[in-house]
């Protein structure tokens, strides 16, 4: 059967596709598998029972159960979700939010399907604009969205060494070249796969790079602020009337919820809005409904700060720790930890590529991520892109340390053999 281009593409190459389905299989020929490879936020005790409140109390209310079970919402999502957000929003950070600047969306991967699709791509002028990351590694998740091919351009960082085998990146302004070709700037914030914090000042610069080229700039807050807030640095919760800023239920606790959250400008909204109706008719209710007592009960802005990053703090401080302790006398640098729940290695002058090591590690029981992956629109050679690997510390913090062991055994191998 013929396939459109964008058809061949996601069948040959869809990276985060193929990706996925290894990891399936890989833990399907071996269940006890030490996974430390997925995105899938760990089990939060305090979190999950927050959660149960949210869902009976809903379920026990007929005028709250049968709008989340039995209802289509209009196509920008629950009107009393957004509005309730949109007044949150405008108390907590003093931003001029309302509804009108809100839509959902079937989880945030989708949110940037249309979004990267809307702002790039052949416009209606002729010209070719592409998406712009400031700075790789970013997320790999945005790799295949784009209906067009060719549809991001990223900028290498500026890497700083940090004492404590640390380092950490930066944006290097010097690269970062904007053009009449750009549609939009994207970064995550705090970064999948690094933990990395843009800094506050980067980010203003960012804006107003954005703001001098008239494109907008995406932030992509699946596990930064205002929820979950995956913080371990200084960063201050951003948004103004040039940012499209993207957040998820997901790494709150409700990955299976599927809900993303797009706070813009009004007229991206309607745009986005139009879209995302002829794409999915209506959004799903169940996460809606779920934030919507959260909000009510304070819990969506405060679980962040008491619960979730306390948690993922203890389960950074133990990897990093055991991390530093196995790799010890090997060529390896960590990222600093600032946010999200990954390690990011770096072994410098890794005699194989982190594609093979992954293969290795795999046949030893211990799934990582390989740090191909993670380079979208990078268009130069650069042999740091084949040196990294990406770890989630979401697992038992014993299950860690025993992949961390097996991993450091194997390294060891890797450069012994040269």
């Amino acid at each position: 059967m013929p396939l459109s281009k964008f058809g061949q593409k996601l069948a040959a190459e869809a990276g985060i596709v193929t990706l996925m389905d290894d990891l399936g299989d890989a833990l399907r020929v071996n269940p006890e598998m030490i996974f430390m490879g997925g995105g899938n936020p760990a089990s939060v005790p305090e979190v999950e029972a927050a959660l149960d409140r949210a869902l009976q109390k809903t379920l026990d209310d007929l005028a709250l159960r049968r709008p989340m079970l039995g209802v289509y919402q209009p196509p920008q999502g629950d009107p009393e979700f957004l509005t309730s957000l949109a007044g949150v929003l405008s108390r907590e950070y003093g931003w001029p939010v309302t509804p009108a600047n809100l839509a959902l969306s079937n989880g945030s991967q989708s949110a940037f399907f249309v979004l990267f699709n809307l702002l790039a791509g052949e416009g209606t002028d002729g010209i070719y604009r592409r998406i712009q990351l400031p700075l790789v590694p970013e997320y790999l998740g945005y790799a295949d969205l784009g209906i067009a091919p060719g549809l991001f351009r990223a900028a290498r960082p500026a890497i700083e060494t940090l004492p404590e085998g640390l380092f950490k990146y930066h944006v290097d302004f010097e690269r970062l070249q904007l053009g009449d070709d750009t549609g939009a700037l994207c970064l995550s914030r705090p970064t999948n796969p690094t933990g990395n914090l843009v800094t506050d000042e980067e980010l203003a610069q960012l804006d107003g790079l954005a703001r001098t080229h008239n494109v907008p700039m995406i932030v992509d807050g699946a596990y930064g602020a205002p929820f979950p807030d995956i913080t371990f640095g200084s960063a201050q919760p951003f948004w103004n009337d040039n940012t499209i800023l993207v957040l998820s239920l997901s790494k709150l606790g409700l990955p299976g919820a599927r809900t993303g959250i797009v706070l813009a400008a009004p007229d991206i909204i309607r745009a986005f809005t139009r879209a995302n109706t002829v794409l999915s008719l209506a959004c799903g209710n169940l996460g809606p409904a779920l934030a919507q007592q959260l909000l009510s009960s304070g819990e969506l802005l405060s679980l962040g700060p008491d619960v979730i990053q306390p948690f993922y703090r203890t389960r950074r401080d133990a990897a990093l720790e055991v991390f530093q302790r196995e790799l010890e006398g090997l060529p390896c640098r960590i990222h600093r930890p600032e946010g999200a729940f990954f390690l990011w290695l770096w072994f410098e002058g890794l005699p194989i590529s982190s594609t093979a090591l992954y293969q290795r590690l795999k046949t030893r029981g211990v799934l990582v991520v390989p740090g191909e992956h993670f380079f979208p629109g990078l268009e130069e050679p650069w042999a740091h892109q084949h040196e990294c690997l990406r770890i989630t510390y979401c697992q038992d913090p014993v299950r860690v340390a025993q992949g961390a062991a097996i991993l450091g055994e194997e390294v060891r191998r890797v450069y012994a053999q040269g």
